[in-house]
């Protein structure tokens, strides 16, 4: 499988490069721009309906909501652009409080749009039981590394490509009247695989040659020390903390599960699972009743603010199904916050804060007692030190 998708993805580095290597040689011929630009200038085209291309909507473009630096929109941008411009397109529609354009709390707050995600034929809401689709609050996924690198979109992994990712994004977000052709869609995926979109040079390497980026070593005390828990290591006693954070941040891009993981499915590549954000809600969103009909007829009722990978596979109890959500790469975590589904973890210390409740809840023994897995405050900022590392 792993050499499979390599393959897909130096194919697509390899169009990128060569789109770009087209438009070089036409610059340097001077050639004049007419109605074929797309054709012979595909990444220009490409950076075009990217960047300017609102197809007759509410003024968004891709650009609104995935800044060049960060592929993402943090609370910190929302605020800078709201006082910059409060006509700002990100405030509008799904951007704003009640998704009609009016209040700007959430989005300066926590920079979370309202999704809607359709549900799968056996899934319903209690409150709402005809409503074949839920509005949810999650933050906007980063575009750095992923058009090339990874072949799961968006935090539930619904959609399957990037042109239908595209497809999806300007007719729900940017509320475009024009539907844009396949040949438009085509570019757009180009240019998102230019080198504008990885977080370093060594994963637009590895995009272009299939060089796996390594694990950096280290230089300082607090970096050596949080290295190991990011080793691919087998668990050998239950207060074991070395090799944890790889047992679901593992592969090449560090964004999948290693053979090593003490609960289902124990094997190497998972790519979704819960680590309780749903679950604690940190982010105070508003829960629905999710209501799962189950083969033999039963129904399962699922409580949560957003439940996941679960309302695309219609399963409410599964590991990598109920309240579970996309592992995100690694490599360069440092320029993408805020983290999570819901952008509940503002700065790379809060997602770490968040794990070790998280280790504490789940190694807690069924019948009481301490936890088996504590991370010490020292533990957590050496994770923190070597995370900012993963450029």
């Amino acid at each position: 499988m792993q050499k499979a998708l390599r393959g897909e993805w130096m194919r697509a580095a390899v169009a990128a490069a060569l789109a770009g290597l087209v438009l070089a040689i036409g610059l340097n011929a001077g050639v004049a721009a007419h109605e074929d630009d797309d054709l012979r200038y595909p990444v220009e085209s490409g950076r075009h309906l990217f960047e300017r291309e609102t197809f007759g909507g509410n003024g968004r473009t891709c650009l609104t909501c995935h800044s060049r630096r960060t592929g993402t929109v943090s609370p910190d941008d929302a605020r800078d652009r709201f006082e910059r411009d409060a006509g700002d397109p990100l405030f509008r529609a799904d951007g704003s409080d009640d998704g009609n354009g009016n209040g700007v709390q959430r989005m300066l707050a926590d920079a979370t749009v309202l999704v809607r995600v359709p549900l799968a034929d056996n899934v319903s809401l209690a409150d709402d039981p005809t409503a074949r689709s839920v509005v949810v609050r999650r933050g906007i996924p980063s575009t750095l590394n992923t058009p090339s690198l990874d072949p799961v979109l968006m935090a539930d992994g619904r959609q399957p490509s990037l042109e239908a990712q595209a497809r999806g994004a300007i007719a729900d977000h940017a509320g475009g009247t024009r539907l844009p052709t396949a040949k438009e869609l085509e570019l757009i995926a180009v240019f998102e695989r230019t080198r504008g979109f990885f977080s370093s040079k060594d994963l637009f390497t590895f995009a272009w040659t299939g060089h796996q980026p390594a694990l950096p070593k280290g230089r300082t005390a607090a970096e050596k020390r949080g290295r190991l828990f990011f080793e691919d290591v087998p668990f050998t006693s239950p207060d074991q903390k070395a090799g944890i954070c790889a047992a679901c941040h593992s592969g090449p891009m560090l964004n999948e599960t290693n053979q090593f993981l003490p609960a289902p499915p124990m094997r190497r590549g998972g790519r979704f699972q819960s680590v309780l954000v749903s679950e604690l809600n940190e982010a105070g969103n508003p829960a629905r009743d999710f209501v799962f009909r189950n083969p033999d007829g039963s129904t399962t009722h699922l409580v949560s603010p957003d439940p996941g990978r679960a309302l695309v596979t219609g399963k409410p109890t599964g590991f990598e199904d109920a309240n579970a959500f996309k592992i995100p790469t690694l490599w360069g975590v440092g320029e993408t916050a805020p983290y999570f589904h819901d952008n509940s973890a503002k700065t790379l210390a809060d997602v770490v804060a968040h794990y070790a409740k998280f280790f504490a809840i789940v190694s807690t023994p069924a019948g009481g007692g301490a936890p088996a897995l504590v991370l010490s405050e020292q533990e957590q900022a050496d994770i923190v030190a070597y995370m900012k590392l993963l450029r």
